[in-house]
């Protein structure tokens, strides 16, 4: 049996030490030019691969990263799941992508199990957690990013520079003579509330909009939940002229019940997005809407948690800006 290559054959053909040929693959310190490809060289001749379970037993760690996530069905988190692991792989981590489904016992679970496994970090989208939950993975020393619109205690934040872009969104529907505004909102009991929902009835009301209680629904976020959310503000008293969605996804679904419903949009009712999915330019009329870029979101996410690995303790909130997109849907 061919005898395994190690760092230290490595470093031997290098003419470096162990510990250089450490610095090279970590990338944890500084090395010349000059070393670095020396030592590429002899990785690439000897065929030297390191032993990551030899890596997790030394470190403590494994060399996985867990992307906890509400609904992987929303292109959203497959295009952000996408994002990390092309930002991940070039220092030899992997993503293991889980589904919660937006219920709290799934994320307990699936948080228990990330400490309990000694992941080398967490990603995650809470949906009904606590904003303390992560006190147990930051006292185990488990780096944790948290991509939402509200900090969840003293963890890594990735979240929503959306003012300007809602305000904007507003305004556009506002210009086409539209003042009854509907919302298919959140559900009610999101931990944090709905902070999208609070931005529109913000700057609808500064634009001399109105939007009724009776012109809010909460659901999921899911199509399901937009379809029949729609439904329900259609069949109020005076139904609304225009309907924001808390998401891209609710957004198909509001468009699958006015197919259903005979109605037109925008002529009967204008309709705007949350996110701008790929769905969003597939529908037809293609969907207005609010770009949130996931891959921005995981690039970023993936860069703050690579940081606290390499040992950085202070929380950080990184704003990632959206911007409006005018299409066909209203």
């Amino acid at each position: 049996m061919q005898q395994r290559v190690t760092m230290h054959d490595v470093a031997r053909a290098a003419g470096v030490s162990s510990a250089t040929v450490s610095y090279v693959l970590s990338g944890k310190r500084p090395v010349t030019e000059e070393t670095r490809r020396s030592v590429q060289s002899a990785i690439d001749r000897l065929g030297f691969s390191l032993n990551p379970v030899a890596r997790s037993l030394r470190t403590g760690r494994s060399m996985m990263v867990a992307l906890i996530v509400p609904d992987i069905s929303n292109p959203f988190y497959a295009l952000l799941a996408r994002s990390l692991q092309d930002e991940l792989r070039g220092r030899e981590y992997h993503v293991v992508v889980c589904n919660t489904g937006a219920q709290l016992a799934e994320e307990q679970a699936l948080l228990r199990e990330a400490m309990q496994q000694r992941f080398a970090g967490v990603i995650m989208t809470p949906f009904r957690l606590s904003t303390q939950a992560f006190e147990a993975l930051r006292s185990a020393a488990v780096p944790v990013v948290v991509s939402a619109d509200i900090a969840f205690g003293e963890v890594d934040l990735v979240t929503p520079d959306a003012e300007d872009a809602v305000r904007e969104a507003i305004r556009h529907v506002a210009d086409s003579g539209r003042r009854r505004i509907g919302v298919v909102a959140g559900p009610r009991d999101a931990t944090g509330g709905d902070p999208r929902l609070d931005r529109i009835r913000t700057h609808a009301a500064a634009a001399g909009l109105r939007v009724s209680q009776e012109h809010i629904v909460h659901g999921e976020h899911t199509r399901a939940a937009g379809a029949q959310g729609f439904r329900h503000l259609m069949r109020s008293r005076r139904p609304p002229e225009a309907v924001l969605c808390v998401n891209d996804v609710t957004a198909v679904g509001a468009m699958d019940m006015a197919d259903r419903l005979g109605l037109d949009i925008p002529g009967d009712v204008a309709l705007v997005g949350h996110d701008d999915i790929d769905f969003a330019t597939l529908v037809r009329p293609r969907l207005t809407t609010i770009r949130y870029p996931a891959h921005e979101v995981g690039r970023i996410a993936a860069l703050l948690l690579l940081e606290q690995i390499d040992g950085r303790s202070d929380p950080r909130t990184a704003y990632v800006s959206a911007d409006f997109v005018a299409r066909a849907s209203t």
